[in-house]
């Protein structure tokens, strides 16, 4: 019985005298995947990315705050370490994070209304949740 390809079955592997030899490696990478789409990796971890919603504050803790802010202001010469919790709105998406930042309150500006830390770090008085220092009985 003769086969379909028994006229070419032994003849020598062809070798181009124009072309070098592919790799193993350069013949695989042919087949290898390849980011058809552009950026759905990052979209893909960028919607998994949490987010914290802005807590609205209920008049009692405002006042506190403002308490707290007034004890502050008249000690602003003796620099008061203090830790403010604080919301950063997110740039990508709506909501945002939490952050605390402990340092030397250099002044709070009413103008403002931000916070200054002798550090140069700047925090919006609208945001502040939470405050709390050695004013307060511990940081």
């Amino acid at each position: 019985m003769t086969g379909k390809y028994d006229d070419i079955i032994n003849l020598p592997h062809h070798v181009s005298p124009t072309r070098a030899h592919m790799s193993n490696i350069e013949r695989a990478a042919q087949f290898s995947p390849f980011a058809a789409l552009v950026g759905y990796d990052e979209t893909i971890s960028e919607t998994a990315r949490l987010t914290d919603e802005e807590m609205e504050l209920s008049l009692d803790q405002i006042e506190e705050l403002d308490a707290r802010i007034q004890a502050i202001s008249g000690a602003l010469d003796t620099h008061p370490l203090i830790t403010v919790t604080y919301f950063i709105p997110d740039d990508l998406k709506s909501g945002g994070a939490y952050v605390d930042h402990t340092g030397n309150i250099k002044n709070i500006d009413a103008y403002s209304k931000t916070m200054l830390f002798t550090d140069g770090t700047k925090v919006p008085v609208a945001r502040v949740i939470s405050i709390e220092g050695e004013l307060f009985g511990g940081v």
